[in-house]
């Protein structure tokens, strides 16, 4: 059962000691042949003494088609075949250096700048309700004296009634205000529906992972591809938009707290993170058309 078990594994370092062996013995047989070769031409006495007996040895009567340089050629040949894979560029990626993979990428990050303009449109939905509090406040604070009555309207109707008419004109000239705070209650209202504050943290987590992660696959793909990569301005706008996202995400537990000035360089960085993104998506177009042309399937 133990050896059933770690089968594969006895027949990976068996393999490996065979490969070791047989390229030391190759090795052996490189050098030998090598020396043979560089040694000093024997008499021609000799030399026909030995032809002849070789010819006899091989049963053949024709001592023309012997060759001494086809040992040391065929035995160099033999060991330059079978180090190949050691001597190549790199490994071999597959699918990853191929052209599936990699127009994952521009993909991926044209689907991030739409996720990120979509997370700022709730970001700025979520301060507008956060905000909107202190503007309804401050209108209400600006409204006539009603009197114990809960709208202008019905505080009108009871200085009509007491036949107030000072307090009739400033109680109309309420009217207005009272119809805006009605508007922005309104608004509030419809924004707590849309849940802006936790799908914006979400939208806005999506983008730094992925974001993040696709921005390090991209070069990854590329030295996968090439062996090499190319410095310039997308990769350096690429590197700067994810420290931008660091700055926005490092931002969030000083807003919570209520720090305005956190809150302020949050939205500084996205909103700039967003135009570096949207000028580094046009300027990745060129590249993706040389992968659509170079590089292979899949």
């Amino acid at each position: 059962f133990i050896l059933l078990r770690n089968f594969p594994s006895i027949v990976t370092f068996c393999n490996r000691k065979f490969a070791i062996k047989m390229k030391v013995s190759i090795a052996l047989l490189s050098i030998i042949a090598a020396a043979n070769a560089f040694t000093s031409p024997a008499p021609l006495a000799t030399r026909a003494t030995s032809s002849r007996m070789e010819l006899m040895m091989a049963g053949s009567e024709d001592d023309s088609n012997f060759q001494p340089g086809v040992i040391p050629a065929a035995t160099a040949a033999f060991w330059a075949l079978s180090s190949s894979s050691a001597m190549a560029a790199g490994p071999d990626w597959g699918i990853f250096e191929g052209k599936t993979l990699s127009l994952v990428h521009p993909a991926m990050m044209a689907g991030m700048l739409a996720l990120s303009v979509s997370a700022a449109f709730l970001g700025f939905d979520w301060r507008r309700q956060r905000t909107i509090g202190d503007e309804i406040t401050a209108l209400k604070k600006t409204l006539p004296d009603l009197g114990g009555a809960s709208s202008v309207a019905d505080a009108i109707a009871k200085a009509k009634e007491a036949e107030d008419t000072v307090a009739v004109a400033k109680l109309q000239a309420g009217a207005p205000i009272e119809a805006q705070i009605k508007e922005l209650q309104a608004e509030r209202k419809e924004l707590a529906e849309k849940g802006p504050r936790d799908k914006h943290y979400a939208r806005g987590s999506l983008v730094a992972f992925l974001g993040t992660l696709f921005a390090i696959e991209g070069p990854l793909n590329t030295f996968a591809r090439t062996g090499k990569l190319f410095p310039g301005p997308h990769l350096y706008a690429g590197a700067g938009l994810v420290c931008l996202w660091a700055l926005a995400v490092a931002c969030v537990p000083q807003m919570q707290k209520g720090n305005d000035t956190a809150r302020t360089v949050h939205i500084g960085a996205n909103l700039a993170g967003i135009g570096l993104f949207a000028w580094q998506v046009q300027s990745g177009i060129p590249i993706m058309l040389k992968v659509i042309e170079k590089a292979p399937w899949p």
